[in-house]
């Protein structure tokens, strides 16, 4: 998960999953345009261990992340005295040239971020793509898929939905909460290596929830932090353990 090499960026003109477009409309009289971009709704699973009293989250790699790190870091980091100096005796010196043929990767390799500045924590999710299936038989394959509990469609509990990225995409997650023990647990998860998955099955203990939901050190959705909370207004006091809050 954490050697990321060779990385090359190209334009995206044809994709399963996203479909950049631009509307034109009327509002209140004033004509305007907005781009945006079609993709599918989803379902995210909190899922707790009520056998270890633990949050069961996933951890993957992110290229979208990956690659908003790299711009960030693209950034020239502010100089030191020494080179400040060295840096105004060359000022009136025209800057070279860069090279034909130089790739993306030989002329950014200092400024690439370490593989790890894409990696995410999450809740199990999946995209909703099977129109045979409902949402709570998608969400069920996830967390069997992902995390590897193998629960049934009717004990996942709706907790609620609501719209992501609403200036690009205005997809719907629907957010499921789902109770599992250790006798459920049939494999060690990691996502269907087939569709390019590969997914870290991660363990937090209720009682470092909070903690962890608000250390921005960690990164992570905004789905585990409103999950987090969401357990601890409506179930913490079932297992009458502190979240830590």
């Amino acid at each position: 998960m954490e050697e990321i090499n060779n990385i090359e960026v190209t334009p995206c003109t044809e994709s399963d999953y996203l479909k950049p477009l631009r509307v034109h409309y009327n509002q209140n009289g004033t004509k305007k345009s907005w781009d945006f971009m079609r993709t599918h709704d989803s379902v995210s699973v909190l899922i707790f261990n009520t056998s270890s009293h633990c949050f069961v989250l996933v951890k993957q790699f992110r290229p979208a992340v990956y690659m908003c790190e790299w711009e960030r870091n693209k950034t020239a980091p502010p100089q030191s005295a020494e080179k400040s100096e060295e840096g105004a005796s060359e000022a009136a010196a025209p800057a070279p040239e860069s090279q034909e043929g130089q790739s993306a990767s030989e002329g950014e390799s200092s400024s690439q971020p370490p593989a790890t500045a894409g990696v995410t924590y999450e809740l199990c999710a999946g995209l909703v793509d099977k129109p045979n299936l409902s949402l709570e038989e998608i969400a069920r394959q996830e967390v069997l898929e992902e995390c590897g509990y193998d629960v049934p469609a009717a004990k996942l509990k709706r907790i609620t939905s609501y719209r992501s990225g609403v200036g690009v995409t205005g997809a719907k997650q629907t957010m499921f909460y789902a109770e599992v023990s250790d006798d459920n647990c049939v494999s060690a998860g990691g996502g269907e290596p087939r569709e390019g998955e590969l997914i870290e099955v991660v363990k937090v203990p209720l009682h470092e929830a909070m903690t962890f939901a608000y250390d921005e050190r960690i990164p992570k959705t905004m789905g585990v932090i409103f999950s987090f909370i969401w357990f601890h207004n409506n179930m913490s006091p079932k297992y009458k353990i502190s979240t830590n809050v």
